[in-house]
């Protein structure tokens, strides 16, 4: 995989997780969504008036791009585990953006994910 495949694959990666960190600020500012016949629309407007989620759906739509060149370049085999990476970035990102708690356990699992994408990357 070259430099640039490789930039492809994590920048798809980013994205996809600034997307879900974007998405929970925006949910955090509405609150629990419970759905129900009478406040589903009123719900949607709220949510879909929310900044950061737009911003994480845009996000989305770029990663999909971007992901789709990686892709091109990259078996499938290779570059879909790498999507894991997407895990540490986003318990990070919660951790420090959001104030989300990352257990010992937490990062005993992130420990694993980076020696599983490491195995994937040299073979």
């Amino acid at each position: 995989m070259t430099i640039t495949t490789f930039g492809f694959i994590l920048t798809g990666v980013f994205l996809n997780a600034l997307a879900q960190l974007l998405l929970k600020a925006g949910t955090n500012a509405v609150g629990a969504i419970h759905l129900t016949s009478e406040n589903w629309f009123p719900t949607g407007i709220k949510l879909i008036t929310q900044l950061p989620i737009l911003g994480g759906l845009t996000c989305y739509v770029i990663s999909v791009g971007v992901w789709i060149i990686g892709l091109s370049r990259v078996d499938v085999t290779i570059a879909y585990p790498l999507l894991s990476l997407g895990y540490i970035v986003s318990a990070i990102g919660a951790w420090y953006f959001l104030g989300e708690a990352i257990s010992a356990q937490r990062i005993m699992g992130i420990g694993v994910i980076i020696v599983g994408v490491v195995l994937l990357t040299r073979s």
